[in-house]
């Protein structure tokens, strides 16, 4: 059965497989593999996105991004969605963006809405739709179990990253690595104070986005502590982020905040490099101890857990990525949901 499925991301946030967010990246790889499949994939994401299907853009937001500019975000893309469901024979419409909630469209096709964050960054009533065939889905087993039972939660569907493109090799190089979003709960700073423990360089790449308390969090507890024991990178794209993680010694994820996925630490694993990480929700389970990385509980274990770095194969943590975190099995799962949801549909309404 053909289906058109009516992707929709964050409003604020490109969809590339060049973008930071784990979240854009997974529908990235929806988007490719609907079309590989000879779906019609429909993408609503922000101008300056790339799809394989047809991408139906929103105006970008530039500038700092309050909730001024998030509502009036919200309501280009309430009325986006609205325009793609009624020139468009959607079978499934399936919701990205964290904030979800504000442009649930009206009763009609089944809505599936991944929860990319841990369940208590949703509001209650969000986990609890009342909105006829409406579904959740987590990306973790971890993430599954805090959230509070619902008849529209379905089984997780762990995320995938595209391991094939991740297996080009470089030479190691004496640094670690810090990669993702640069805010609070990334715990960027204590990568900073652990890689200095341990005598190692730290790169630190990745987007600080216009949030007020990110731009702050930045120039307070990042800058001073730039030098040449510690760089900034800024945002990297796809074959640069490939790069460093090949050439990193490891990939330092300090997460002060449950992790719902961490495609980075999959990502780095598929490129061979060991993840010295927090055990923060699906951190624990993506990473094997002694194997694929080591998970410490503060500062002075992960400095220790730097130094450990060089006893991991990288060979087996590329066997790990390869046999665990595909993307062919996540886009396997959600085109085998997709169909099914769609055929529920239909059957109820002959």
């Amino acid at each position: 059965m053909s289906l058109t499925i009516l992707s929709v991301g964050y409003p604020l946030a490109p969809v590339s497989a060049d973008t930071s967010g784990g979240a854009e990246q997974v529908l990235a790889l929806l988007d490719r593999g609907l079309v590989e499949a000879g779906h019609r994939s429909l993408v609503i994401a922000p101008a300056g996105s790339r799809a394989a299907g047809t991408l139906l853009p929103v105006p970008a937001v530039s500038g700092s991004l309050d909730g001024d500019a998030l509502a009036s975000a919200q309501a280009r893309h309430r009325a986006a969605i609205a325009a793609a469901l009624s020139r468009h024979p959607v079978d499934l419409v399936h919701l990205h963006g964290i904030d979800f909630p504000a442009y649930l469209p009206e009763p009609g096709p089944p809505v599936l809405a991944t929860l990319h964050l841990p369940p208590a960054g949703y509001p209650a009533a969000a986990l609890r739709p009342t909105r006829p065939r409406t579904f959740l889905n987590c990306v973790s087993d971890a993430q599954a179990r805090d959230c509070p039972p619902s008849p529209a939660l379905l089984p997780p569907i762990p995320n995938g990253i595209d391991v094939e493109a991740l297996q080009a090799q470089h030479a190691r190089r004496p640094f670690a690595l810090f990669l993702g979003r640069i805010c609070p709960e990334k715990g960027v700073h204590l990568a900073i104070a652990a890689a200095r423990q341990a005598g190692v360089p730290l790169l630190v790449a990745g987007e600080v986005f216009g949030y007020p308390d990110h731009l702050r969090y930045f120039e307070t507890e990042i800058r001073p502590h730039l030098g040449p024991s510690c760089r900034y990178l800024g945002a990297v794209g796809f074959a640069r982020k490939r790069r460093l993680l090949s050439a990193a010694c490891c990939l330092l994820v300090p997460a002060l905040a449950p992790e719902t996925s961490s495609l980075v630490a999959r990502e780095a694993l598929a490129c061979g490099t060991p993840v010295v990480a927090f055990p923060a929700g699906a951190l624990a389970e993506t990473i094997e101890p002694g194997r694929t990385g080591f998970l410490p509980t503060d500062v002075a274990g992960m400095a220790a857990a730097i130094g450990a770095a060089g006893t991991i194969d990288p060979a087996e943590c590329r066997r790990v990525a390869r046999a665990r975190f595909s993307h062919r099995t996540m886009v396997a799962a959600y085109l085998a949901l997709y169909g099914r949801l769609a055929h529920e549909t239909r059957d109820a309404a002959a």
